[in-house]
């Protein structure tokens, strides 16, 4: 899963980044409020978490430039202001949700999991299929209860794939929900993913549509 931080802080941008990288996602920083503007316009994002306090363009106008556009991406708004009419208002203006700095890097983390959860349709952080499990909380995946290791890029396919359970996707949308912005996109690469996987948690979790894409089926 792929999201953007604009933030303009360095040390809680960067905190946020590692807290978020260490758990799987894909990460993009934007420092200002015209660079998360333009990404969130450009960019396929899962989550956007956005400061309200940005320079050159300040939060609320950037989110309220996205939703006017049709931009229907998931927003999290980060605000270090006390004033509840700042919280109403990003909400008024099309967030998701909010947190009020300072706060606990786990609080956020759950609050990101459940964003990207509530975005999909799915109601609990444990995706079963057959007798795979994958608990999103700790990225930790078992087959008939047995734990299995898997790389960070196949963590990536697996948990795009589960969000997405029952709709078919595409190779090119894969590769835009894991890679970050300047990353060397290759879809080609995600067959090799895809192969592993098969390998590691059994060959009929992952369906291949020819020339279309992956499926996994309705999971439990």
């Amino acid at each position: 899963m792929r999201i953007l931080i604009a933030e303009d802080e360095p040390v809680l941008a960067s905190q946020l980044k590692k807290t978020l990288v260490s758990e799987g996602l894909t990460v993009d920083v934007a420092v200002d409020g015209a660079e998360a503007q333009y990404l969130g316009e450009t960019e396929p994002y899962d989550v956007i978490i956005l400061d309200l306090g940005l320079p050159i363009r300040d939060g609320l106008t950037v989110l309220k430039n996205l939703r006017s556009g049709g931009n229907d991406t998931t927003i999290l708004i980060l605000t270090a202001r006390n004033d509840w009419t700042d919280r109403v208002d990003g909400l008024d203006a099309g967030a998701d949700d909010y947190l009020t700095k300072p706060f606990h890097m786990a609080e956020l983390s759950a609050r990101v999991r459940a964003l990207i959860r509530r975005k999909a349709g799915k109601a609990t952080p444990v995706f079963s299929k057959d007798d795979v499990t994958f608990d999103t909380r700790n990225n930790q995946v078992t087959v008939q209860g047995v734990p299995t290791n898997l790389t960070s890029q196949e963590i990536a396919v697996l948990s795009y794939l589960f969000h997405n359970s029952g709709r078919l996707v595409s190779r090119t949308e894969l590769s835009d929900h894991i890679y970050q912005h300047e990353g060397d996109r290759d879809s080609n690469t995600i067959a090799v993913f895809v192969n592993r996987l098969r390998k590691k948690l059994g060959s009929n979790l992952i369906e291949t549509v020819r020339g279309r894409g992956y499926v996994i089926k309705a999971t439990a």
